[in-house]
């Protein structure tokens, strides 16, 4: 299962930065002045997970293999992206590619920055939101309504296009009104084919605040808190589980440090995880996500999968034929796994089960699966 997530802003707000941490590299091109990102840039990141290094000695391997984020650092858009403004529809259309966005909003001040905007991480924010209403109700403008067609009980298609057209009316309504189109309710027939449109502003979302180095260890809570709380005022629905606030130049620098030095930094600073790891937790709930595990002497490995998931459908995230070819799982928990050494340890102890089709995955699941031909 493929999670991206595209980052979004306006220039100068440290998109470019936070990349850079994120991905441990100096992979994008930051610099001070807009439009410095000509192409998205594009990383594939591990997602932190320590139950990978604990499991390897325990299966003999030293091969670990974690889930992985792909992230998309778009150019930063300006007032009137939609019709072409700045870098203009092209970076929309990149954003397309994300399952969810991040936005990253300014909440720093640096006079030797350049400042592009309001100032305001509100307005900031709903400038770009301005924007991707405008691109999905262009898209919307394009849709056409189903064929007339003679009385009669609807038939499978037809239904669907009438849900389709239904969906297109509601959301068009309520876009033009300035409601986000995630936020827009409509019935299920209708949400499903409005999958179809791939509208910007249906996509999951999540913030970033950009803060200065010197309120890292201090102002996290109080400065989502009152970023929340704006919002709220400006009638837009959000969680503070959907923010997160970060020092995208200190994260920049912590790339730089073996992790000995970064674990001692980040004690000496009062800070629990990285931003990456917040940011990879939080991107994870969002979009309601897991990762079950495979261990061997060949590897350990950590696989993706939606909270939910079946252990067929668990299986068909290895290889599609496992899925079709499916008989069942040996399922054990990892903390079980851990605690009495491995398969055989866990075994013995009745710590193993055999799970069907209808299991439901658990996260932190150790599984092998049983594929028939």
């Amino acid at each position: 299962m493929s999670l991206s997530v595209g980052i979004v802003g306006l220039p100068n707000v440290g998109k470019s930065t936070l990349f850079n941490a994120l991905l441990s590299k100096q992979q994008a091109f930051a610099a001070n002045y807009p439009f410095a990102t000509i192409e998205p840039n594009v990383g594939i990141v591990p997602v932190p997970d320590e139950r990978l290094a604990v499991l390897a000695p325990i299966v003999a391997t030293t091969k670990l293999v974690p889930a992985t984020v792909t992230f998309l650092d778009i150019a930063g858009l300006v007032k009137g992206a939609s019709q072409g403004e700045g870098l203009g529809n092209k970076f929309l259309a990149h954003i397309r590619e994300a399952s969810v966005i991040l936005h990253v909003v300014r909440a720093f001040s640096d006079p030797n920055v350049v400042q592009t905007g309001s100032g305001e991480a509100i307005e900031d924010y709903l400038t770009i939101e301005t924007e991707l209403q405008l691109a999905d109700l262009a898209t919307l403008e394009k849709q056409n309504p189903p064929s007339s067609r003679k009385s009669g009980t609807l038939q499978g298609q037809e239904r669907q296009e009438v849900a389709r057209w239904s969906a297109v009316q509601k959301l068009k309504e309520g876009l033009a009104k300035g409601i986000s189109a995630r936020m827009i309710e409509l019935s299920e027939a209708e949400n499903e084919a409005a999958k179809e449109l791939f509208l910007l502003t249906a996509k999951p979302t999540l913030f970033a605040l950009n803060i200065g180095e010197e309120a890292v260890s201090s102002v996290h809570s109080d400065t989502v808190s009152q970023f929340v709380r704006q919002m709220r005022e400006k009638q837009v629905e959000i969680l503070e589980s959907d923010c997160i606030a970060i020092c995208a130049k200190l994260e920049e620098e912590l790339a730089g440090f073996d992790e000995a030095e970064k674990k001692e930094y980040l004690q000496s600073a009062g800070i629990e995880r990285t931003g990456l790891e917040t940011l990879i937790a939080a991107a994870y709930k969002r979009l309601g996500l897991q990762s079950y595990l495979t261990a061997g002497e060949l590897e350990v490995r950590a696989w993706t999968i939606t909270q939910g998931a079946s252990a067929p459908e668990a299986a068909g995230v290895i290889h599609t034929d496992f899925m079709k070819h499916f008989i069942s799982a040996k399922v054990c928990n990892y903390s079980d796994f851990v605690e009495y050494n491995g398969w055989k340890g866990a075994a013995e102890k009745g710590k193993v089960r055999t799970e069907g089709k209808g299991y439901i995955m658990q996260d932190g699941d150790i599984v092998e699966f049983m594929i028939g031909k």
